[in-house]
């Protein structure tokens, strides 16, 4: 295994983020300072991080969480704002899988496993995430829901056409397959109609469903496996 695939499956960091580590001398492999990030150690390998430990997890470990609204979407906050990841008690070192703005409500996931992490992020991987917007402006009309699909052009380029839904007169539903800061909030500006209110429903294959504000749960073997895809390891 690649160091920096073994770094990201122990739950240090993304892969990408594992090879910085790595390049700056950080890590040691059987007593080696390794600045190579495609050096191959075993499963049994005594690897640490700046002189700690570190260990491949015995299981993969995500947790689905309904992010409420003043909540960030960070492990830790130097403002002391709550995180998502205080609403997950226990032992382990969880971390979240990409972001949501302070605002924007729904289903976020946590893990320990930077290689899942970095397949559900990663541009490249095109996994969908699909939002629920409350839209002022008025009534959408069907020429946005036509822009919506087609793509829209925003300062940091044309967005990839979206999936789109209309709920009621003044809710849509946006699958996109980016990740681009405030995308869903910055495609509504564009086309007239300035978010009131978002929340994610569903990431990839998993919907949010019932689960409560501020409440979690642990996906089950069977939705990690349908969250990873096809070739992605146990």
């Amino acid at each position: 295994m690649r160091l920096a695939k073994f770094l990201a499956a122990a739950g240090v960091a993304s892969r990408r983020a594992s090879e910085d580590v790595i390049r700056h001398g950080r890590v040691t492999a059987d007593g080696l300072v390794v600045t190579d990030p495609a050096w191959d150690v075993g499963s049994d390998a005594a690897v640490a991080v700046d002189g700690q430990p570190v260990s491949l997890p015995r299981e993969r470990v995500v947790y689905m969480v309904n992010k409420p609204a003043g909540v960030v979407s960070t492990a830790r906050d130097t403002h002391g704002r709550p995180t998502v990841v205080s609403l997950v008690p226990g032992p382990r070192r969880l971390y979240p899988v990409g972001r949501l703005d302070r605002d924007t409500t729904g289903l976020i996931l946590l893990t320990d496993d930077g290689e899942l992490a970095h397949r559900l992020t990663h541009p490249s991987f095109e996994v969908p995430k699909t939002y629920r917007a409350v839209v002022g402006g008025g009534p959408v009309r069907p020429s946005v829901l036509k822009a919506l699909r087609t793509g829209v052009e925003l300062e940091d380029g044309l967005t990839a056409p979206a999936r789109v839904r209309l709920i009621s007169p003044r809710v849509i539903e946006l699958t996109i397959r980016e990740g681009r800061n405030r995308q869903v909030r910055r495609m509504c500006q564009t086309v007239g109609h300035p978010v009131l209110s978002l929340e994610r429903v569903r990431f990839g294959p998993l919907e949010l469903g019932a689960l409560k504000p501020g409440a979690a749960r642990r996906l089950t073997d069977r939705e990690v496996r349908a969250l990873a895809g096809p070739g992605a390891g146990p």
